[in-house]
C-alpha cells in the first residue's frame, strides 16, 4: 500500500504456529535506492520481495542502500540473514538500530523476549540451509549492526528520517519520523486494533509504563499518518491527539 510517494507500507501474511498473522514492513523509496524498515520472521524473503514488486518498486533498477531495525523482536529481525544473504554479498549491507538493541541483534546477548527454548523450536522448523544462515547470522561472531542510531538522529532517508527513541517494549526501541509525508513509523510502539490506534501490547511489553511514557517524545511531531508494524495504517486529523491520549494514561 502507498501511503506517499516515498513510502510503500507491506501486508506480509506470516504462519506463527496454528495461527496467522500480517505484519508491516515498510520501504522508503528515494532517488538513490530503497530502504527496508524491519524484516520480518524468518523464511519470508520471496514473499516480501513479491509484495515490494507489487508496490511499483522497480528491484532492477533501485538498488537496496539499507535496512533500518525498529528493535529486537524476532518478527523484526528474523529476515535478516535471508537479507543479508542476497544483498551483501559484495560488501556489507548498512544495517540501523540503536545501540540498546544491537548486542541482541548481533546475537552477542540473547534477545529479552526469545529464550533459547523458543530458539530451539524455531531452528527447528526451518529447513536446513535457512536454519544454517540464521545461527551464522545472530551467533554472534558478526557486527549485523554496522551503524547505531540516536534519538533524534536524521537519517538521510527520502528526505530525512528521524529517530525517536521510545524504550519500553525493548530498551533500544525505535520510531521513525518522515517529515515530508508527516509519516510515523511506530514500529511496535503502538498498535491499530479494530481500527484504533492503542499503545503498545502489554503481554509482549515488559516495561509497560515506559513504553507508554515514550509515547509523550511523539508529541514534538506533526503526524498525519501512523504505520503501525502491527495493524497497518491509521491516519487522520486526530492522530497527535489521540497519541497524547494514549501517552496521558501514563500518568494517570
Amino acid at each position: 500500500m502507498r501511503i506517499a510517494p516515498q513510502i510503500e507500507m507491506l501486508e506480509l501474511h506470516v504462519s506463527a504456529g496454528e495461527r496467522s498473522m500480517i505484519l508491516n514492513p515498510t520501504v522508503m523509496i528515494d532517488e538513490t535506492g530503497y530502504w527496508l524498515i524491519d524484516t520480518g520472521m524468518p523464511g519470508y524473503y520471496e514473499q516480501t520481495q513479491s509484495l515490494i514488486a507489487q508496490g511499483d518498486i522497480d528491484t532492477q533498477q533501485l538498488r537496496l542502500r539499507g535496512i533500518v531495525l525498529t528493535h529486537q523482536d524476532i518478527d523484526h529481525i528474523g529476515g535478516l540473514p535471508e537479507w543479508l544473504e542476497k544483498h551483501a554479498a559484495d560488501g556489507q549491507l548498512p544495517v540501523y538500530a540503536h545501540e540498546g538493541d544491537q548486542s541482541a541483534i548481533n546475537g552477542t546477548t540473547t534477545p529479552i523476549k526469545f529464550p533459547p527454548e523458543r530458539r530451539a523450536m524455531l531452528l527447528q522448523a526451518m529447513p536446513a540451509a535457512l536454519r544454517e544462515s540464521f545461527e551464522r547470522t545472530f551467533s554472534g561472531e558478526r557486527q549485523n549492526v554496522t551503524d547505531t542510531i540516536i534519538d533524534g538522529q536524521t537519517l538521510s532517508i527520502a528526505g530525512g528520517l528521524t529517530v525517536i527513541h521510545t524504550p519500553g517494549h525493548t530498551p533500544g526501541h525505535v520510531s521513525l519520523y518522515h517529515h515530508a509525508s508527516k509519516t510515523l513509523i511506530a514500529g511496535d510502539a503502538m498498535v491499530i486494533a479494530d481500527g484504533v490506534l492503542c499503545g503498545p501490547i502489554p503481554a509482549m511489553t515488559p516495561d509497560l509504563t515506559l513504553a507508554t511514557q515514550s509515547l509523550s517524545r511523539l508529541a514534538a511531531y506533526d503526524i498525519e499518518t501512523v504505520i503501525a508494524y502491527h495493524g497497518g495504517r491509521y491516519s487522520g486529523p486526530d492522530v497527535n491527539k489521540r497519541i497524547a491520549e494514549l501517552a496521558a494514561a501514563a500518568q494517570a
